[in-house]
């Protein structure tokens, strides 16, 4: 499947024992027709309420807690029968509501954004993580200027620039994924407000690279636009792979995202 261009690969592994290896995990990605940008692997639920245990992994074999574009490919995978429109899920970030709100497209509750240095995390505390330097001795500071962090399940760093194009990402992403300050690594957005209701944005997702869209970096993306004061509570955030629609809610301080999906092609896998 794929959520924007987002190329997802769902394993549903309900009913079955045991799980994936990273070594297997990146044999996935090398398989014909099979290359992901996320593998989402479903278990059995350890809730009565859930529909099952998710675990996202990227294509070099890494772990991560949130794909919001894979969240709603693998609600498509579990509400594509019958008349249900509402299903739980479980991550290792929580408890993830989903709705159905068309054929293909699907409303998902992304949690509650999580703003403090240690919730980042960051290896060094900072004043505020609204704004903060990150310096890399191959990039001249002040191109970029300050990020801003969010955690929205995996870290995000967002550069505020004018032309989310006029930026070498695939040349500053992997330094600034790896800089020594995120110990978890970071995901890295160039965003542009086009205007308070709009921001456009390129991603370099740690763990993959360039990617036509990533969903938990565009609700990090919001975050840190209305703490700036940039933006409004709901917004379009328009990304290589297409458009979402993201709203920070101020009654539950929960972040909701809105997309499509696109079922692909559905095939066995032996895992021994």
């Amino acid at each position: 499947m794929n959520g924007l261009g987002n190329e997802i690969v769902i394993l549903d592994l309900r009913g079955a024992e045991g799980g994936v290896v990273p070594d297997q995990v990146r044999a996935i990605h090398r398989a014909e027709g099979l290359a992901f940008d996320q593998l989402m692997v479903l278990f059995d639920p350890r809730r009565t309420d859930t529909a099952a245990f998710m675990r996202i992994y990227n294509n070099d074999g890494s772990e991560a807690d949130a794909c919001g574009n894979g969240t709603r490919c693998v609600a498509y995978w579990l509400l594509r029968e019958g008349d249900q429109r509402d299903v739980k899920l479980e991550t290792a970030a929580g408890v993830l509501d989903c709705r159905r709100e068309g054929e293909y497209s699907f409303r998902i509750d992304m949690g509650e954004p999580r703003l403090a240095w240690r919730q980042i995390p960051l290896r060094d505390p900072v004043a505020d993580t609204r704004s903060v330097d990150l310096p890399i001795a191959a990039i001249d500071a002040a191109e970029l200027g300050p990020a801003s962090l969010v955690n929205m399940g995996n870290p995000h760093a967002i550069f505020w620039v004018q032309d989310v194009e006029a930026v070498d990402l695939a040349k500053i992403g992997p330094l600034l994924e790896h800089h020594p300050i995120f110990p978890d690594k970071a995901n890295i957005s160039l965003a542009n407000v086009v205007a308070r209701d709009h921001i456009r944005l390129r991603v370099w997702e740690r763990g993959v690279g360039l990617t036509k869209a990533c969903g938990s970096a565009a609700c990090a993306a919001l975050v840190a636009a209305v703490r700036g004061d940039l933006a409004e509570r709901k917004a379009r955030l328009s990304l290589p792979g297409g458009d979402l629609t993201i709203e920070w809610r101020e009654s539950d301080n929960h972040v909701w995202m809105t997309g499509p999906v696109e079922f692909e092609s559905e095939t066995g896998l032996d895992l021994r």
